[in-house]
């Protein structure tokens, strides 16, 4: 299906992306995305930046499962792998995540996975 979000796959099931707005959710739903993952922590840009509370209200509203996992850009937690690698398991698929450019959510996805 045709989208003009930025969305980069990394398993069947499982897509990575930059800063998502909370007008995105709806594309994303109709897209056939099931979840959506923040990585992001709230004004890590600054005040233009959408709210975890914005995005998770969009995506509720579009019928989509939300989670707010924020973690450092520079550095993840093995308890934050360890929380992402739960939401893995647990979110229903398709699944979207996000961050600032959708690196530290494809850091996250890989230590979870291949450990």
């Amino acid at each position: 299906m045709e989208t003009s979000l930025p969305i980069r796959q990394v398993a069947d099931d499982v897509c990575v992306a930059p800063q998502l707005t909370p007008e995105a959710m709806a594309e994303l739903a109709r897209l056939g995305f099931r979840s959506v993952v923040n990585n992001r922590p709230d004004f890590e840009h600054g005040r233009d930046q959408p709210t975890s509370a914005a995005i998770e209200q969009a995506a509720k509203a579009a019928g989509l499962e939300y989670r707010f996992l924020p973690v450092n850009g520079g550095y993840q937690s093995p308890e934050e792998i360890a929380a992402f690698g739960r939401l893995l398991a647990e979110l229903p698929k398709p699944m979207l995540a996000f961050c600032r450019s959708g690196a530290r959510s494809t850091k996250l996805f890989v230590s979870a996975t291949h450990g």
